[in-house]
Formats: structure tokens, C-alpha cells, sequence
């Protein structure tokens, strides 16, 4: 417990309590190929599958589930859309080309901006700074002359940044709980993206669903976007032979923004990465450790991950 850093911020089973890393761990106790018995029983009739919630009764479930699954169409409707005090978020995602001899080199070709209430902010194809040779249409739709006249590196790298940093000199750029105007920035993968636009951030603005720990595989790696949005939001994407960015900047902002309005007990030093939380217990006191009741080790745990919560405050 001294190193595992368990807090209030990681998913909790509603039913026996139990802490978990990742939201598929708990998913795999409540209706795994081998739950907790007790768990399962209580989780099938009154749990919501979406959010692994559990409600008061049977129909208390039912109102529940109508309203935290979503479609790729109600736009409108995810719970506790309100901004509240933290700063606002923008989400990105882009298509790549493929350059070089073989094709594999990816090239961004077209990027798109949503603000949190899925209104396109930036929208462009970026002419190549390199030969395309492959243009992957089946998945991204791009041809050639969508290309020929489209916009800059160079301008597409400013409008971005004029976007993310808000008026903002990036060099005065504060977390997001400590106020500033500057934007957070939603997405999946944003190393990549933000590597082929040649674009900087500060890493503390970036809310990455690839590499949020809660939405992880139990084993510790990403899951893709498109399991995410089918397992956590309850509707499909990239259904279609291209795949749309707009979409993707969809479901990466309603996942954040459901990461963002969860419930969890306020802690005034959340993160094991604090001062006051950083050597609470020196080797040599183990064995106090080991005497100590699981709900005592608790108390002095923290996460080791920031979690998205913390961005309302």
C-alpha cells in the first residue's frame, strides 16, 4: 500500500467498495468471466453498463441507462454538460497520408477542432510538405486535389496554437486548476498528432484518453477510441469505410467530459507527486504498515495519476 497509491479518485465497486486501477478491472468483478458473485448479482439487476454505477433499484437503472448512453446524434445530451470553474477544453483529432518510398511515413493531412459543445472551431486539409504516396482514401477520404489549395503548415500551426493558448503567452501557461486562459486539450493520441503538426503544448493542459489510466487495459495498455466509445458511451464510430475527424473529436470530448464530472471525495493533496504526501512512511517503518487496518493505508494513499475531476475545481 506505501507504493500502490490507491485513492478516491479510481474506480470503486458501488457494491463491496473495492478499489481498482483501471475501469476494465472493475469491469471484469462485476461481470467478468470470473466476478464476485455478490457483486454480479447486485450489479446485473440495478447497475448501469455504461458507467458501472450502482442505482437504487431496478427502475431507478432503467431512467439511468437511457440517459448516460449516448448517440452519435444527441449532442446535447451528456450528463453535467456545465462547464463549472475549470477551464474550458477543446478537442482535436487529424488524418495522416502516408509519405515516403513505401507509404508508411504519415503526413497530417487534415485537422478539426471542437469546443465542449461539438461546435467545429477549426476545420482545414493542410497542404504536404513532402510527396504523398499514399493517400489511404478507404479510410481517410482524402484525394489529391482536396490538397492542391488547401492550407499552409505554417498557418494551420498558428491557428491552433491562437486556439489552445487563448490570447496566453505559451510560456505563462498554468495547470488548469490554478486558473489561466488557456484551453486544455482533449484527444486520442495527441503525441502523434501534435508530433506531425510540429505543434507544443504543455503536457499539464493535455487530456489524452489514450494514456488516462482509468480507461487503460487491465494489462496497462491503450484501448482504442473506438472501444472506448462503444463500451463507456454505448454507440459506435468509424462504422463507415472513411473515418470522419469530427467524429473522433466527438467521442474523445464526451469521454472526457464524463471523466470530468465524476463524483469523488475531495482530497487536499490528491497526488502522491504532492510534498506533503512523499515519504509518509520510511522503510523502517514497515512493520507499522503492516499492522495497520485496510482502511487506515487508505487514508494515507494517494494517486499517482491526475485525475480528470480535478479540472472542475
Amino acid at each position: 500500500m506505501r507504493v500502490s497509491y490507491h485513492s478516491g479518485h479510481e474506480p470503486i465497486c458501488g457494491v463491496c467498495n473495492r478499489h481498482c486501477r483501471y475501469f476494465d478491472s472493475l469491469r471484469e468483478h462485476l461481470i467478468g468471466p470470473l466476478p464476485k458473485q455478490e457483486c454480479r448479482s447486485i450489479f446485473s439487476v440495478q447497475g448501469c453498463r455504461f458507467c458501472l454505477t450502482i442505482l437504487d433499484s431496478p427502475s431507478s437503472r432503467r431512467s439511468h441507462e437511457g440517459a448516460c448512453q449516448l448517440s452519435s446524434v444527441n449532442a446535447g445530451l451528456i450528463i453535467g454538460r456545465s462547464y463549472g470553474r475549470g477551464q474550458q477544453a477543446v478537442a482535436m483529432a487529424c488524418k495522416m497520408v502516408g509519405g515516403g518510398y513505401d507509404g508508411s511515413f504519415d503526413i497530417c493531412a487534415r485537422v478539426c477542432m471542437i469546443d465542449e459543445y461539438e461546435n467545429v472551431v477549426f476545420q482545414a486539409y493542410i497542404k504536404p510538405t513532402v510527396p504523398v504516396t499514399n493517400y489511404r482514401y478507404e479510410t481517410t477520404g482524402i484525394r489529391p486535389e482536396m490538397l492542391r489549395e488547401a492550407m499552409g503548415l505554417r498557418q494551420v500551426q498558428k491557428r491552433i496554437q491562437d486556439i489552445l493558448c487563448n490570447g496566453e503567452p505559451i510560456w505563462k501557461i498554468r495547470p488548469s486548476n490554478k486558473g489561466g486562459k488557456a484551453r486544455i486539450l482533449v484527444g486520442h493520441g495527441l503525441d502523434h498528432d501534435l508530433d506531425r503538426l510540429q505543434v507544443e503544448f504543455p503536457q499539464f493542459m493535455i487530456r489524452d484518453t489514450e494514456k488516462y489510466p482509468p480507461l487503460m487495459k487491465t494489462s496497462g495498455l491503450s484501448n482504442s477510441l473506438k472501444y472506448l466509445t462503444q463500451t463507456y458511451l454505448g454507440y459506435d464510430i468509424q462504422t463507415g469505410r472513411t473515418q470522419d475527424p469530427y467524429e473522433e473529436c466527438v467521442a474523445s470530448m464526451r469521454l472526457y467530459l464524463r471523466m470530468r464530472h465524476q463524483d469523488h471525495l475531495k482530497e487536499d493533496y490528491p497526488l502522491a507527486s504532492d510534498p506533503q504526501n512523499r515519504n509518509n512512511f520510511a522503510a523502517w517503518r514497515q512493520h507499522e504498515l503492516e499492522r495497520m487496518p485496510p482502511g487506515e493505508l487508505m487514508e494515507i494513499s494517494r494517486s499517482d495519476y491526475y485525475c480528470w475531476c480535478l479540472d472542475n475545481n
